[in-house]
């Protein structure tokens, strides 16, 4: 067998073990319709949370987002929440059809486990930081910090699955230190982070891994 032989087998051992300890099974519409679900989230707590009347990110006004009453609060959770219940069981249900039509492997095995954890440790830190912060009336820096968290999840998480969703999270990351020092515009940063660049890069991540067995 000549080198390059040897090489190029050396090579396709390397990329079959590779695929074979990746998590394929995200799926791209899932990140699509999860974008959906935070721009449509957004709309919404700006029309319960915000004034209706007043586009803070135009106008500059400082007081149009208040949660200073405990039913604000309560909803402004619930509608967190509830975007993070939907958003996973999508992602896991998704996740689920994509490996059958695919014939991956979809069990709970040591991998996929490790992958949660790497996951969901950051976006509970951020969630029990962002929670605390709330209950005590410091709401401004909130959006933010969900957006650093959650870009760390996908960093931290993307060595179990595709290496491309670290840029996903290195453009969370990078939205949430500008949202730092733009605390007037919460909703428009989350509209962007969880909205557009979910809906963005979920068509890339279709168009180039979906369609790959």
């Amino acid at each position: 067998m000549e080198k390059k032989d040897v090489i190029q087998t050396l090579d396709d051992i390397r990329d079959m073990m590779a695929k074979s300890s990746r998590f394929q099974a995200v799926s791209g519409v899932s990140i699509i319709v999860v974008g959906v679900y935070a721009c449509i989230a957004s709309i919404f707590g700006y029309w319960v949370i915000g004034a209706p009347d007043t586009l803070p990110f135009l106008s500059g006004r400082q007081d149009v987002f208040q949660l200073n009453t405990p039913y604000r609060i309560r909803l402004a959770c619930l509608l967190a929440v509830g975007l993070f219940v939907l958003s996973l069981a999508t992602v896991i249900l998704m996740a689920y059809a994509k490996a059958r039509r695919h014939n991956l492997r979809f069990v709970a095995d040591k991998r996929m486990l490790q992958m949660a954890f790497n996951f969901l440790l950051p976006l509970a830190v951020g969630g029990v930081l962002c929670l605390a912060l709330i209950l005590q009336g410091h709401y401004g820096l909130t959006s933010s910090i969900m957006l650093l968290f959650y870009g760390l999840a996908l960093v931290n998480c993307q060595h179990y699955t595709y290496p491309v969703l670290r840029f996903l999270g290195y453009a969370e990351i990078m939205l949430g230190i500008i949202d730092c020092f733009s605390i007037h515009y919460a909703l428009l940063f989350w509209f962007i982070g969880f909205g557009l660049l979910h809906i963005l890069f979920g068509i890339f991540y279709t168009i180039k891994y979906d369609n790959v067995k």
